[in-house]
């Protein structure tokens, strides 16, 4: 799949950051991944879309082809946040809307709170307004550990071995194809995953600020805006009862669907994701 290739600064003017742009017309969208994630996670779901829409799907600061930030208190939603608009206000894009995995679910419900005449429309994969204790407990457990690898092939198989509870059904070749967006060869040829291990600060001892505090509020000032949201059917962030919640706060224009044998999060290439998906376009007649 063909994308060019954006490099912008960022809101601090301190960092070069990277972003891939996949088409020329059609109504603009902004894909942002997920915390230990990068813009390639959207390549298939850019495959997907790319024809209708413009997709600006970018590595956040410390992922990716992105700079990385000598200073982690940095990592932080407020922080990625303001290199969005950074990004969108430099490319000069009208209305726009969003599509959010984890993390990047986070960002757009801030985005949208701050600027909401520019968002036309929002989905949220397996992220909400609340995050469970315990798949934030199991993400502290090996975010930012240091693993290098000596070939893709032990990749993939570690990437089998921390996510085969969310990714029921892969096999070998997914699982290459898994580490292959999430990993990057370094110089020597090892192999390391594709992100900064200083992230991992933000999500140690009690002050950790990967996930923002109480987003309820937040979530109620979005009523008008048509909202998705994608929840893996064995998710240990997304809990049921707060997709629930989310749609007594909103309840117009606002859909949900649950993806089976995915826990956190559905890759957005599932047949009943994309299905949800078009549906939810269609119907705001995008």
């Amino acid at each position: 799949m063909k994308y060019a290739s954006h490099v912008y600064r960022s809101a601090d003017d301190r960092l070069d950051l990277y972003a891939r742009i996949y088409g020329k017309e059609g109504p603009p969208l902004l894909l942002m991944h997920g915390l230990t994630r990068n813009s390639a996670d959207f390549e298939a779901l850019a495959g997907h879309l790319v024809g209708d829409y413009q997709l600006i799907v970018p590595d956040q600061r410390g992922r990716g082809l992105s700079d990385y930030d000598p200073n982690p208190e940095n990592y932080t939603p407020a922080v990625y946040v303001d290199d969005m608009f950074a990004l969108i206000d430099g490319l000069q894009l009208g209305t726009m809307g969003m599509i959010g995995t984890s993390m990047g679910g986070l960002m757009a419900i801030m985005m949208a709170a701050m600027a909401p005449a520019r968002f036309d429309s929002l989905i949220l994969n397996d992220i909400g307004p609340a995050v469970e204790a315990t798949g934030l407990a199991r993400i502290q457990s090996y975010v930012g550990q240091p693993a290098v690898f000596n070939s893709w092939q032990q990749a993939a198989e570690h990437c089998q071995t921390v996510q085969s509870d969310n990714m029921i059904g892969y096999n070998a070749q997914d699982w290459m194809a898994f580490a292959r967006h999430t990993c990057e060869e370094m110089p020597d040829g090892k192999i390391r995953f594709a992100y900064d291990t200083a992230i991992s600060e933000g999500l140690s001892g009690s002050e950790q600020t990967v996930v923002p505090p109480d987003l309820w509020p937040t979530w109620d000032m979005l009523s008008a805006l048509p909202a998705l949201v994608i929840r893996g059917a064995l998710s240990d962030i997304l809990s049921p009862a707060t997709v629930t919640e989310m749609k007594r706060r909103h309840p117009d224009h606002f859909s949900a669907v649950e993806i089976a044998n995915r826990g956190h999060t559905p890759m957005l290439d599932e047949p009943d994701a994309l299905a949800a998906i078009d549906s939810f376009y269609t119907e705001l007649g995008k």
